[in-house]
């Protein structure tokens, strides 16, 4: 009895994330964060189609007690065209499950103190559901204010433009005090005006306003003009809180073999190089970000996985990675770089890399995620976007933040070898790259000032802490 009376006077909060380790990993931080200095119960109820729901097992079974998860059903995406926008599947994998979403939800009404809705950026199909409980539902975004700001300004682009954005002759701002921004680098959903994915893009500031508040993985020091526009509009959108920046704790252990080879390197020579979870290049690409990384003369630590595959070489690759693993490094590249390099296949413990005393730079996608690492850690960045919004956080970093040197594709879209030495050069070894450390280090401290007692990241919880608890 006492146990049932406890779980509905402390306040509960049901969190769903759309597929994306991303969305997951900034949402577990946050929910840490409410159990631990808030008093709150969490959990996670999950849709999915099967394929990621081992490496979300890997975030969620390391939670504390306070924090529970549930995946629902798996949905059906078998009927989906294999050319499907990755945004379209994250969606549906969503609407797919709201009847097994509905049914979590009212057993959780029924059994908590059910106080919010937390869903994803993907997540504003649940709204309705939300709704029909009488529980407020808001809105967590994973990505930068930058970004949202860009959300919200682009139905005035639709009514001000009928070229494709990236045919516009002059860049664009979203708001008062934003570095001006090429069409090309804007995020992949309006890329395409004729795809049914950008009259989805179209659609979601509408979505977004709808919420009880939305709440942005970042920090006010970090995008102040960013912050100012969205608070600022008089209601449209809801309440802006910056939370972040929320990264991943809880760091697998130091054993690790890429660490311990850190350990015997000299204090930031080391280029750490990864493109995220998802990220993968062509067989082209691959060679010559190799022959960039051994040209450059500098240390480096390469999380690499296989090249992208078409249907044309699908078979092919499968066949030569059973052979050899790294069969598609140029032939002695392993040999010739032993002691300056190390290669890891497909992961590395990438917090504790960029945490450690050793690295010096990293050459990433610009992955939100990613970016805040960074941030927290001071390191500084070569920027390589490749898809989603990473463009315009890349735009963000070299151009507003001056907190990164930014690659650029031959006509072909590959990256040449000497341009990427140039870049690891300019980093590691120049004056320009000594200066974007120290920018890099004033943001890693203002970070770390945002979730201080009295930090703003600190207060903006507490406030949403305070409106879920009464």
């Amino acid at each position: 009895m006492e146990a049932a009376a406890a779980a509905q006077s402390t306040p509960h909060i049901a969190m769903v994330p759309t597929p994306g380790m991303g969305h997951l990993i900034s949402l577990t931080e946050f929910a840490k964060r409410l159990v631990r200095y808030h008093n709150f119960t969490v959990t996670f109820l999950i849709p999915h189609d099967g394929s990621s729901k081992k490496s979300q097992l890997s975030v969620l079974e390391g939670l504390p007690t306070s924090i529970s998860h549930s995946f629902l059903p798996p949905t059906d995406m078998s009927n989906l065209p294999a050319d499907t926008p990755i945004e379209t599947r994250i969606i549906l994998t969503l609407t797919r499950s709201l009847t097994d979403l509905r049914e979590s939800l009212r057993a959780l009404a029924e059994s908590t103190r059910l106080v919010a809705l937390l869903v994803d950026l993907f997540g504003f199909p649940a709204f309705d559901l939300a709704a029909e409980l009488g529980v407020p539902a808001y809105l967590f975004y994973s990505c930068n204010a930058m970004s949202l700001c860009s959300v919200f300004h682009i139905p005035k682009l639709d009514q001000m433009y009928t070229c494709e954005y990236r045919d516009l002759p002059e860049p664009v701002q979203f708001f008062p005090g934003c570095v001006p921004v090429q069409g090309i680098d804007m995020i992949d959903p309006v890329q395409n005006r004729q795809d049914d994915t950008y009259k989805l893009a179209l659609g979601v500031a509408k979505q977004y306003q709808r919420a009880a508040g939305l709440l942005v993985n970042s920090f006010l020091d970090l995008e102040p003009a960013a912050f100012k526009f969205l608070m600022q509009k008089g209601g449209e959108p809801p309440p802006v809180y910056p939370v972040g920046p929320l990264i991943r704790t809880g760091l697998e252990s130091r054993s690790d073999l890429c660490l311990r080879w850190l350990d015997d390197q000299p204090n930031v020579s080391v280029l750490y190089v990864s493109f995220g979870s998802g990220g993968t290049l062509s067989l082209d690409q691959i060679r010559e970000l190799a022959f960039g990384l051994e040209e450059s003369g500098h240390r480096f630590v390469w999380v690499v996985k296989s090249p992208s595959e078409d249907s044309k070489n699908a078979t092919f690759f499968k066949e030569q990675i059973a052979d050899e693993p790294l069969w598609f490094l140029p032939e002695g590249f392993l040999e010739r770089t032993k002691g300056l390099g190390m290669v890891v296949p497909s992961w590395a413990p990438q917090v504790q890399i960029l945490s450690h005393g050793s690295t010096g730079g990293f050459l990433s996608h610009c992955g939100w995620n990613s970016v805040l690492e960074s941030i927290v850690n001071g390191v500084p960045i070569i920027a390589w976007p490749l898809f989603a919004e990473q463009r315009l956080n890349a735009v963000e970093l070299t151009t507003d933040l001056k907190v990164a040197l930014r690659v650029q594709p031959n006509e072909d879209g590959v990256v040449e070898r000497r341009q990427i030495s140039e870049c690891i050069k300019r980093l590691m070894a120049s004056e320009e790259g000594k200066m974007l450390r120290e920018r890099m280090t004033a943001l890693r401290l203002a970070a770390t000032t945002a979730f201080a007692e009295d930090g703003s990241s600190t207060k903006k919880i507490s406030e949403l802490a305070d409106i879920w608890n009464h």
